[in-house]
């Protein structure tokens, strides 16, 4: 029995001489992991429709274990995310944190419109690290250890936010800042850009300007958060900022 399935290619791997496994996030079967064979032979259709970041329609045939790609149809190439060495960093890390934070099979349409909406706005030149840090925030929430940004974690109170704490994960009023002593400071300009970017959708997104030292603040936040909740290393997150670091220095 085949099925024909939209989906975005989060990894790919060798198989043997002239095979390859896709890993696809797709919006009706969750996570499918599927061989495509003969796909690495230059002259193969399967070859085109089988690298990183492609969205396509496939039709696969599935198993217990891995499907099969029987053949498939490009939907979008994302080219200038491939011209770009900055967008295609930022591209590989938002696929390998969705591959890492997402279960196999499980279905989500949200989080594949979420990626798939992140990934179209990149290659339309927008802010990738804006874009990247809302992502970030749906897949927290997905995965389950998403930080408290609309209230003070340890009281409740929606007001006067002054500072992050990482440890107890999430933001704290002026009243239980001694709980933290290594609790992150906060203008109110970035607690409100924390909430904004727990519920706004991607596609909602106009033209958000957020200044140098506040996209610093918000980074400096995202990464001590997930390294300390998060649980999975992940490679392209330590290409991301090195890149980062050489475009600071250009």
């Amino acid at each position: 029995m085949f099925e024909k399935v939209e989906g975005f290619i989060l990894k790919t791997q060798d198989y043997g001489e002239t095979h390859k496994i896709v890993t696809i996030l797709t919006p009706t079967l969750g996570k499918v992991g599927a061989i495509a064979r003969g796909a690495k032979k230059t002259k193969s259709r399967m070859a085109a429709i089988t690298q990183p970041f492609i969205h396509a329609s496939f039709l696969i045939q599935p198993g217990s274990g891995l499907a099969v790609i029987q053949q498939g149809e490009m939907i979008t190439s994302f080219r200038k995310i491939r011209e770009d060495i900055f967008k295609t960093a930022y591209t590989s890390y938002l696929a390998e944190l969705t591959d890492k934070l997402i279960d196999s099979k499980r279905y989500n349409p949200f989080v594949y419109q979420q990626l798939l909406h992140t990934v179209e706005r990149i290659n339309e030149g927008n802010d990738a690290e804006i874009l990247t840090m809302i992502y970030e925030w749906k897949m927290y929430h997905e995965a389950g250890f998403a930080p408290v940004v609309t209230k003070c974690v340890s009281c409740g109170n929606p007001h006067n936010l002054k500072a992050f704490s990482i440890s107890n994960g999430g933001l704290l009023c002026r009243n239980c800042l001694r709980l933290d002593e290594n609790a992150i400071a906060i203008p109110e300009k970035v607690a409100k850009l924390m909430a904004l970017f727990a519920w706004i959708e991607v596609e909602q997104i106009g033209n958000i300007s957020v200044k140098p030292e506040n996209k610093m603040i918000l980074q400096k936040i995202m990464e001590q958060y997930y390294e300390e909740h998060g649980g999975y290393y992940l490679k392209s997150k330590r290409f991301l900022n090195q890149m980062n670091q050489l475009n600071d220095k250009l």
